[in-house]
């Protein structure tokens, strides 16, 4: 499959489909369009929800979420979790954090997302064993098919677009944000997933952008299909809710503080 190629403003080349992008170039975006429809400064428009934000993680505790956010791990279980075929997730949990168990399987939520705000906090085995790809290697799977790599890329080299934050086989990450193995690290990740038309014809390709330890390192970058080991399939069509999979890669990559908040189309 191709690269993408951007050809001209608010367009991109998916394959041999020409996609126009949300929110770039001349296409006004749905939030703009709704905008319009209001007077400026109308005192009987809608106001936004009021929530609670969350609070910040430090290296000896995690965070809070915020108040709409749907808790996916919060120290205590794995119950919002099941391994890939199903049945009880058997990663091991302890002192508010969970960890890989290898060779037990991928997990995966037991609820679908679509479009959302992922928050995820990790941390690389230390002391550090092995190099490249086989370094504190696992990965965040939007709709278990789109992955945001995981791996131990402080002071260790590997491909470009397989290191800590890639989006796997596609994007490098603009930076290096990599903290020592060990430290907890956090993944903010704003996903769109793909639109379909009825007959499985590709609409609008996913979009992402992540934030590694607060820097941006994918800004709303257009997925070119799934990511695969050294392929890049296309696009196929799929329900707008998926689970998210954390990837056993036989690392004891750990994990605390997972969130997601579910992201509708923007009000009128």
């Amino acid at each position: 499959m191709r690269p993408v190629t951007f050809i001209a403003m608010g367009l991109v080349v998916i394959g041999t489909a020409l996609i126009a992008i949300p929110g770039r170039g001349s296409d006004p975006s749905a939030a703009a369009k709704a905008g319009r429809e209001w007077e400026i400064h109308d005192r009987n428009r809608p106001l936004p929800l009021t929530i609670t934000p969350g609070e910040a993680s430090t290296q000896e505790r995690a965070g809070r979420p915020p108040s709409d956010a749907v808790v996916l791990f919060e120290g205590k279980d794995l119950s919002a979790w099941q391994g890939a075929q199903g049945g009880p997730a058997k990663w091991k949990v302890e002192n508010d954090y969970f960890e890989v168990a290898a060779k037990t399987g991928n997990i995966k939520t037991r609820q679908a997302f679509g479009d959302c705000q992922l928050h995820v906090e990790w941390a690389a085995p230390s002391p550090p064993h092995g190099e490249d790809q086989d370094r504190g290697n696992s990965g965040v799977y939007l709709m278990g098919l789109y992955e945001v790599q995981v791996l131990d890329s402080y002071e260790s080299k590997t491909y470009a677009d397989g290191q800590a934050a890639a989006i796997y086989g596609q994007y490098p990450p603009r930076v290096n944000a990599c903290r020592p193995p060990g430290q907890w690290q956090t993944y903010d990740i704003v996903f769109h997933g793909p639109r379909f038309d009825k007959d499985g014809k590709l609409l609008q390709p996913a979009f992402v952008t992540v934030l590694h330890n607060g820097v941006l390192v994918q800004d709303h970058v257009a997925l070119m299909g799934p990511t695969e080991h050294k392929q890049r399939p296309p696009y196929r069509a799929h329900p707008a809710k998926l689970p998210l999979t954390l990837q056993d890669h036989n690392h004891p990559v750990r994990f605390r503080n997972i969130w997601v908040r579910e992201l509708a189309e923007p009000e009128p």
